[in-house]
């Protein structure tokens, strides 16, 4: 009867297309070999060994191994290892194998797995399953403080592009049993490693199971672009709503934070930063600085960033309304109009100075560190002073599109910048040909895009304004004193 279950078993694996060990050691190590495909790669070491007698083989990847663990380990193998430890793979990871990472993986597509992550795996004679010791270590730079997301006050770590040391960061700051790192795989060629990381006790297990099962349903090739490519094979629809669908962090103290809230945090294999589930746009606006002064100072602060985004994208637009519209302006904002020769009309003024700021800043990320501030200051002197000299554009079109540049930098996300560029474009141009109409049109249209903005967790991307709390929205715009 168990031969009869053993080759059903054997009959239902076979079938699924999965590879199999067998009792004979030379069958296992070629199956191995074939599908590491080692006599091919020049980096997938097969390192032969004999332990007491017995022939054994360790395949690794070279420059993923630490050397030293690894001498000392194949040490303690030579010196310790007995007839009678070889029965089999539990046997031998008992008596003879003092490593404390260790595991038995019965199947050979596992194994493989492992090998590709880093992970060295022995084979012996006698076993019909293998060993896998973690003693991977990653090329990484320092956990220095992220240029993107820096803060006044509070810790310089950042993340890295190793998934291992950013979880690290998060549970050295989190010292508790609910604090879940659920680890998964994406991607048939890539095979990305994922973690969720969440508190047990307050997430909200709808959204997580959803979040998980989607995951797992996933049938893509690879992450190419880590989470960027998570993220769109996740939502695959929407794509022209240009607000974030997520919120990215490169700071661990911000991912703590955040699960400590019951939100969910996902970090990518090779990605220095961490995405923060459910994500709305009062989310998108918080920064660190916010919660590493007293409360007034960071309330001030928070008010402060959320009317200079509004006003970043509602300043050129109203003022080219003005412009087409002089009769209307009050007595106090005449001072607005243009008095000056206007030999380009003011709506491509601003176009155009639109595309020669990103064209500087696109400059600037692909010039050389020692020549960035020379080409910064010989394009702020062209496209402002003799720009305004030869009669392109006016002092005042200059004037608030300066503003409008330092405006879409007093918040931290930059996604969410490009996406105020986007609507500002779409209130200038309704501007532009309808007039008044054109821009309460505009407003509508924003806020449709905002309303209907469906990011990962399902959830309204206006929350707590739309469906409206009360209490939580004024937490979400003032920073109230915290409690944990």
């Amino acid at each position: 009867m168990q031969l009869r279950e053993k080759y059903i078993k054997l009959f239902h694996v076979l079938k699924a297309g999965d590879h199999i060990f067998t009792d004979s050691y030379e069958s296992n190590k070629s199956l191995l070999i074939r599908l590491l495909r080692s006599d091919e790669c020049f980096d997938i070491i097969e390192r032969n060994i004999i332990l007491s007698k017995k022939k054994a083989v360790i395949f690794y990847v070279n420059g993923l191994v630490k050397d030293d663990i690894m001498e000392k380990l194949m040490e303690f193998f030579y010196k310790n290892t007995r007839p009678e430890h070889l029965r089999d793979a539990h046997t031998f990871a008992a008596h003879c194998v003092p490593y404390v990472e260790i595991s038995v993986l019965d199947k050979p597509d596992d194994v493989v797995k492992n090998v590709l992550s880093g992970i060295p795996c022995l084979m012996a004679e006698g076993f019909d399953s293998c060993l896998a010791f973690d003693m991977r270590t990653y090329p990484q730079r320092g956990t220095s403080e992220p240029e993107d997301d820096k803060v006044l006050r509070g810790s310089k770590d950042g993340f890295v592009e190793t998934v291992i040391f950013n979880c690290a960061l998060i549970r050295r700051r989190i010292r508790d049993t609910n604090f879940i790192t659920q680890a998964m795989t994406v991607g048939r060629e890539s095979k990305t490693d994922i973690i969720i990381c969440y508190m047990d006790n307050k997430v909200d297990h709808t959204l997580l199971d959803k979040l998980i099962g989607r995951i797992k349903s996933l049938k893509i090739d690879s992450l190419s672009m880590n989470q960027q490519s998570l993220i769109e094979a996740m939502v695959q629809k929407k794509w022209l709503n240009p607000f974030p669908k997520v919120k990215y962090t490169e700071r661990p103290d911000v991912a703590a934070a955040v699960c400590l809230k019951g939100n969910i945090v996902i970090l990518v294999d090779n990605s220095p930063s961490a995405l923060l589930i459910p994500t709305s746009i009062f989310d998108v606006l918080e920064e660190a600085d916010d919660y590493y002064f007293p409360p007034i100072t960071g309330t001030y602060m928070r008010i402060a960033r959320y009317l200079i985004s509004i006003t970043s994208v509602l300043l050129t637009p109203l003022w080219l309304l003005a412009l087409q519209n002089p009769d209307y302006v009050p007595e106090v904002f005449r001072f607005t109009l243009i008095t000056e020769p206007v030999n380009l009309p003011i709506y491509w003024q601003l176009i155009i100075i639109e595309l020669c700021i990103d064209g500087l800043r696109l400059a600037s990320l692909h010039t050389p560190t020692s020549l960035t501030s020379a080409i910064g200051i010989i394009g702020a002197i062209a496209f402002s002073q003799f720009a305004i000299d030869v009669g392109w554009f006016t002092t005042a079109s200059t004037l608030y599109m300066a503003f409008v540049t330092i405006a879409n930098y007093s918040q931290p996300n930059y996604e969410l910048g490009f996406s105020l560029k986007y609507t500002r474009f779409i209130l200038l141009t309704m501007t532009y040909i309808f007039n008044l109409i054109g821009f309460i049109a505009g407003l509508v249209i924003i806020f449709l895009l905002l309303l209907n903005n469906h990011t990962i967790s399902g959830k309204s991307y206006l929350y707590p304004l739309i469906p409206f709390k009360p209490k939580e929205l004024v937490k979400k715009l003032t920073r109230v004193r915290m409690n944990h």
